[in-house]
C-alpha cells in the first residue's frame, strides 16, 4: 500500500447527485460483529478508475448513482471515471470526460455528471489521484449508509461538502492513460450472471426446481432496489429449501427467496444474516453486473460449478493487473 501524502481540498460539492458516497473495498473481517461489508457495488469499475488515476485498486473513490454530482474544482487534480457513463463534462468549456480515461482538471473548472437514460449500468466511479481522504473506520473509508458511519460522516454527499484527496501517494499518470484491454464499463447487456447453487440445495428437489426457475427466466429489476439488494420481477417461483426458522450468514451476491416468491440479490450494504431460503450465490467476478443493474433493466442467471468460478476469478485478476 502506498504511503499517505498531505491531504488537500480538491472539490466543493455544488450539487450532490442522486446518491454519491465514498467507497473502497469495504470492511471484511467484521461480519461476526454485525458490520455490513459496504464498499463499491461494482469493484471492477472501482479498480479500473483507480488504476487510471495512479492509485492502488482499492483506494477510496466516489460512487455516483444514476445522476452524479456537480463539483467545483478547488485545486488542480487528475481524475478518472469508470463504470456507467453519466455524461461527465468539465465546465465551462464543455470538455467531455469520457469513462476509461485519465483527465486533468484545473482549479476553477466544474465537473458535472448529469446522468444519461441511455447509459449501460447505473453507477459511475470517480477516482482522484491520491484517493478520497476521509477517516478510517474499522479499517475502511467506505460509507455504511445502514450503520451511519464511515465515508463522509456516514452519509451521502451534500451541497457545500468539501472533499480532500491524499489518502495515498499516486503514481504519475500520462495524459493519454486509458483502460486499454481491461473490462471497463459492463459486460455485454445480454451476459448472464453466473451463480453457484446454494449448498443447502444439494439433493433437495424443491430447491433445485427454484434454481432452475431462476436460470430459465429473464428477470426485471424492481425500482424498489438499493445498495442493500436488488428485487427481481418475473414469473412465479417454486418454493426453495425451507428455512430452519433461524438466521444464517449471508454475503453480497446471495440470492434469497422471500415468502411471496420474490428473488432478492444482496448487494454491498446487505446485512450479515438472513432467514429467507438461499437458492444461489453470484460468483465474485460477476458482482459488477448485479452492482450495475438499473431499475427497469433485466438480468439473466446461469448456474456454474466452483471450478469455473475460480478460473473466471483468476482471469479477471490477470486482466486487471495487466
Amino acid at each position: 500500500m502506498s504511503e499517505p501524502m498531505a491531504a488537500r481540498d480538491v472539490f466543493e460539492v455544488l450539487a450532490p447527485g442522486l446518491l454519491t458516497t465514498v467507497q473502497d473495498v469495504g470492511r471484511p473481517g467484521h461480519r461476526d460483529e454485525g458490520v455490513p461489508l459496504s464498499g463499491a457495488c461494482d469493484p471492477v469499475s472501482m479498480a479500473v478508475a483507480n488504476r487510471l488515476a495512479g492509485n492502488p485498486p482499492g483506494a477510496p473513490v466516489l460512487e455516483c448513482t444514476l445522476l452524479g454530482p456537480d463539483l467545483l474544482v478547488l485545486s488542480d487534480v487528475t481524475i478518472a471515471i469508470a463504470g456507467a457513463d453519466l455524461g461527465a463534462t468539465a465546465q465551462p468549456s464543455g470538455r467531455r470526460l469520457s469513462p476509461g480515461q485519465a483527465h486533468h482538471l484545473v482549479a476553477g473548472e466544474r465537473l458535472s455528471m448529469p446522468g444519461s437514460g441511455h447509459a449501460r449500468g447505473c453507477r459511475a466511479y470517480l477516482a482522484v489521484a491520491g484517493g478520497v481522504d476521509v477517516p478510517l473506520v474499522l479499517g475502511s473509508r467506505s460509507t455504511s449508509l445502514v450503520g451511519g458511519f464511515g465515508g463522509l460522516e456516514g452519509r451521502a454527499l451534500r451541497t457545500g461538502d468539501r472533499l480532500a484527496a491524499g489518502a495515498f501517494a499516486p503514481k504519475a499518470v500520462p495524459d493519454d492513460a486509458t483502460a486499454g484491454g481491461t473490462r471497463l464499463l459492463l459486460p455485454h447487456p445480454d451476459a448472464s450472471v453466473r451463480v453457484l447453487p446454494a449448498p443447502a440445495l444439494s439433493g433437495l428437489g424443491e430447491g433445485a426446481a427454484a434454481l432452475d426457475a431462476l436460470c430459465d427466466a429473464t428477470w426485471g429489476v424492481s425500482p424498489v432496489s438499493d445498495r442493500r439488494g436488488l428485487r427481481l420481477v418475473g414469473p412465479p417461483m417454486p418454493p426453495a429449501a425451507p428455512s430452519d426458522g433461524g438466521s444464517h450468514g449471508v454475503i453480497p451476491g446471495t440470492i434469497q427467496l422471500t415468502p411471496d416468491g420474490t428473488p432478492i440479490v444482496l448487494l454491498a450494504d446487505a446485512g450479515t444474516t438472513g432467514g429467507y431460503p438461499v437458492i444461489a450465490v453470484v460468483v465474485s467476478v460477476d458482482l459488477d453486473i448485479v452492482g450495475q443493474a438499473r431499475p427497469g433493466g433485466t438480468l439473466r442467471f446461469q448456474a456454474v460449478d466452483l471450478a469455473s468460478a475460480r478460473r473466471a476469478l483468476v482471469e479477471l485478476r490477470r486482466t486487471l493487473a495487466g
